[in-house]
């Protein structure tokens, strides 16, 4: 009898493996599909308890498949996929944008360099014999700062949110309030007119937020993708950004509008590429 048993349960062990294995690629397939998931409506549909879905869920977004929230997933799309996976995306359109910049940057200044794969490609541009010093609280830029012996660096620390690919808690913010930034890069998730800038994460909108409040010049760096996409949290109004430098092909209506919305307009050149 106890024999029995153990090659019973021996026999069905692959099989039970295999259950939640199957279901996190079907709610996977959905999210590929562009569809947001509820866990409370998987779980029901799975007969599973809603412990059982967040747990696929958390894996599909450690393994960036998708984006948590409140109750479920959403789908990633490129401009909410994790920082390490947008650095080789429109790299000559972040290049323009990142060369058109360079005209606003003053010698010996503190720059701060918010992450976001678009400001990553000002470290290539950047000045010799300006006397530069970068901060960040980007991992990959504060890596490839440091390959430039031209420019120091200062390394805003504390708890690295992969999404974001830097420090955002509150430790970050409380280091960049006590700087004295010359000129600030801040990313954008979102960008509009009427909206302003807005990111996907709370915390990244704080940190920029208390990035802006300390800096004396602020730009922002903005691929005409940004200007199609929305995010939950407001950063700042366009009369709070200084500059704004946009990519060749955004409209000259929308270019307008930001104008008029209270910012200068900067236009980079169309990539050699395109």
């Amino acid at each position: 009898m106890h024999v029995y048993i153990l090659v019973h349960a021996r026999y069905h062990a692959p099989m039970n493996d295999d259950i939640p294995l199957a279901r996190r690629d079907e709610i996977a397939n959905r999210l590929v599909q562009g569809q947001p998931v509820v866990a409370a409506s998987l779980a029901a549909e799975f007969n599973i308890s809603e412990d059982a879905i967040r747990r696929d869920l958390r894996a599909l977004a450690a393994a960036g498949r998708c984006r948590r929230v409140y109750g479920g997933a959403l789908p990633i799309t490129p401009a909410t996929a994790p920082m390490a996976s947008r650095i080789d995306t429109a790299i000559e359109q972040k290049s323009a944008l990142a060369r058109a910049a360079l005209p606003l940057i003053q010698q010996g200044e503190l720059l701060f360099l918010d992450s976001g794969s678009t400001n990553l490609a000002l470290v290539d541009v950047l000045p010799e014999e300006a006397d530069l010093t970068v901060a960040t609280n980007s991992v990959d830029i504060a890596a490839a700062v440091l390959h430039r012996s031209d420019i120091h660096l200062i390394m805003i620390g504390g708890s690295v949110d992969p999404a974001v690919g830097g420090c955002v808690d509150a430790s970050a913010v409380q280091s960049v309030t006590q700087m004295n930034i010359d000129r600030c890069f801040i990313g954008s998730c979102a960008i509009s007119p009427n909206s302003g800038i807005s990111a996907f994460n709370l915390a990244d909108a704080t940190f920029k937020r208390a990035v802006l409040a300390s800096s004396e010049h602020s730009v922002v760096l903005a691929l005409t993708e940004k200007f199609d996409a929305r995010a939950s949290y407001k950063v700042a109004t366009v009369s709070e950004i200084e500059s704004v430098v946009v990519e060749s092909d955004l409209p000259r209506a929308k270019r307008a509008a930001l104008s008029k919305a209270g910012t200068s307009v900067v236009a980079a050149q169309e990539p050699a590429s395109s």
